[in-house]
């Protein structure tokens, strides 16, 4: 082989191995997004209901950035910051449509206030509602839909064995 060949070849082969490198990772299987969704309807179902209560972080009481910190904590046995704003810096941006059960959904609410839930599944998250408590939406009412900011997913998840 010519070397000028040769060098084209080794360079075209390690060009095709730094693709390979940066292409994204699998996505999570099936059976664990399904665990991990489970999981999330469970830990609404003790919480359904529960009224807002800014600081909260019990069944008396509980605010948008504490149920999402509970949550994780629970469920997943893995700390996250305590303020939207602070969650709101932790894990990696998802596109809409590569949302996953567990991924958090930010809004932007006011000039000074964001909101943060946890996405379930086909649109749907639950969050501390200030007028409903915590409850289930969907990013296709025209409330969350005008608002929705971003999405960010903090870690992989796995649920945590109890």
């Amino acid at each position: 082989m010519k070397p000028k060949l040769l060098v084209w070849s080794l360079l075209t082969a390690l060009w095709c191995v730094g693709l390979l490198g940066c292409s994204s990772q699998p996505s999570q299987p099936a059976s664990d997004q399904r665990a991990v969704r489970d999981a999330l309807y469970q830990q609404y179902g003790a919480w359904r209901g529960v009224p807002y209560r800014l600081g909260g972080l019990s069944t008396r009481g509980v605010d948008c950035s504490g149920l999402v910190q509970l949550t994780y904590q629970n469920v997943f046995s893995h700390q996250l910051p305590r303020t939207t704003k602070d969650l709101a810096r932790v894990g990696k941006p998802v596109k809409p449509g590569e949302r996953r059960s567990g991924d958090l959904v930010f809004f932007k609410i006011g000039l000074w206030q964001d909101h943060v839930g946890i996405y379930l599944e086909n649109g749907k998250f639950m969050h501390a509602s200030a007028s409903k408590g915590v409850m289930i939406s969907s990013l296709d009412e025209t409330y969350w839909h005008q608002r929705y900011w971003k999405t960010l997913r903090p870690l992989d998840l796995v649920v945590a064995s109890r």
